[in-house]
C-alpha cells in the first residue's frame, strides 16, 4: 500500500483527515480571542459608530440625530483648542523622540561595554512613561517646589510652576514623552546591528567621513525602520491620555493649555455624559490617525530605501 493510501485509511479509522481534525482543534483554541475580539472590540466599534449620529446620555435612551454631532464640531472652540494642543505635542514630542532614540543607538552601536544593562535602563521608561505613577511623579518634578526649580536655585534662578504656568505645561509633558524613547531606540540599535559592516569598511578606504557615513549609508539604510517608529509613535502620541488627565487633574488646564484631543473625548463622554458626541470625536481621532498615516505611507516612497 503506498504511504498516500495509508495516510488515508488513518484519516478514516480516527475520525477523518487529519487536516480537518486540526483544524477543528486550531478553532477551539481560538474561540476565546474570536469572542474577546466580538465582544470587546468589533461589538463596542459596531456601537460607538451608531452613537456617532445619536443623541445619548447613558440614562436616556439613544435619539437618532443624523449629521448633528459633526456639525457641532464645527463651532466647538474646546475641541479646536485640544485639536491643536495635540498637533503641536505630536509635531514636536515625537522628532525629538526619534532624534534621541537614534542617537543613543548609534552611541550603544559603538560596543560599549554593559550593553545590555544600559539598554535595559533606557528601555525602562517606555515602561513607564505612561504610567499614573510617572504622571505624578512629573508633577511634582515640575512644580514649583519641584527638583526642577531645586536644581535652579543652586545656580541662582528662580524658578516657577512649569505646569501651572499655561505657556510651559504643554512642554513639560513633550519632555515626557521625549522621555520614553527607550522602545525606538531598541528597534534602531536591532537595524543598525543589520547593516553590513562592509558598507563602512568601503567608506573609510574611500576618505569619508563620519558625517558623511552616516548620511549616505546608515540613514539611507535605517529608513525603514525610522519610517516604521515614525508611524508608531504619531500614532502613539495622538492616543496620549494619561499624562496629561494626571498632571492637569483631568481639566486639560492651565487654561486648557494640556488639553489632549483624548482627554476632551473623555471629559465629554464621562464628564458631561454626553456619549453621542464622544463617540463621534472618536470616529474623527480615527479618521485623523487615518489620514496622518496614509499621508506617512504615501512620502515614504521619496525617502524610505529598501535595499532590494
Amino acid at each position: 500500500m503506498s504511504a498516500l493510501g495509508e495516510l488515508r485509511q488513518l484519516g478514516t479509522s480516527t475520525g477523518g483527515p487529519p487536516r480537518k481534525r486540526d483544524n477543528k482543534a486550531a478553532f477551539l483554541f481560538l474561540l476565546p480571542w474570536f469572542a474577546g475580539l466580538a465582544l470587546i472590540t468589533a461589538g463596542p466599534v459596531v456601537i460607538s459608530f451608531f452613537l456617532g449620529f445619536t443623541d445619548y446620555n447613558l440614562i436616556q435612551d439613544p435619539k437618532f440625530t443624523g449629521l448633528h454631532n459633526f456639525q457641532r464640531m464645527l463651532h466647538d472652540d474646546r475641541l479646536h483648542q485640544a485639536l491643536g494642543v495635540t498637533f503641536i505635542y505630536v509635531f514636536v514630542s515625537v522628532p525629538l523622540q526619534l532624534a534621541a532614540a537614534l542617537g543613543l543607538a548609534l552611541l550603544l552601536d559603538r560596543g560599549l561595554r554593559g550593553l545590555a544593562f544600559y539598554r535595559s535602563v533606557f528601555y525602562l521608561p517606555s515602561l513607564l512613561g505612561s504610567s499614573v505613577a510617572i504622571a505624578v511623579l512629573w508633577r511634582q518634578i515640575f512644580g514649583a517646589e519641584g527638583l526642577v526649580n531645586q536644581a535652579l536655585e543652586l545656580v541662582g534662578v528662580h524658578g516657577k510652576g512649569w505646569i501651572s504656568d499655561p505657556s510651559t505645561a504643554l512642554g513639560t509633558l513633550i519632555v515626557l514623552n521625549v522621555w520614553t524613547f527607550g522602545a525606538p531606540m531598541i528597534i534602531f540599535l536591532a537595524g543598525l546591528r543589520q547593516i553590513p559592516v562592509m558598507y563602512y569598511e568601503a567608506a573609510a578606504v574611500d576618505g569619508a567621513s563620519k558625517i558623511k557615513q552616516l548620511r549616505s549609508i546608515t540613514l539611507p539604510l535605517l529608513s525603514p525602520i525610522i519610517f516604521f517608529n515614525l508611524v508608531l509613535q504619531v500614532i502613539h502620541a495622538f492616543q496620549s491620555f494619561t499624562q496629561a488627565f494626571v498632571v492637569s487633574g483631568g481639566s486639560g488646564g492651565p487654561s486648557d493649555s494640556t488639553l489632549f484631543y483624548t482627554l476632551y473625548l473623555y471629559q465629554r463622554g464621562f464628564g458631561n455624559f454626553d456619549m453621542g458626541y464622544a463617540s463621534a470625536l472618536a470616529w474623527l481621532l480615527l479618521l485623523i490617525i487615518a489620514a496622518f498615516t496614509a499621508v506617512n505611507f504615501w512620502a515614504a516612497k521619496h525617502w524610505v530605501f529598501y535595499d532590494d
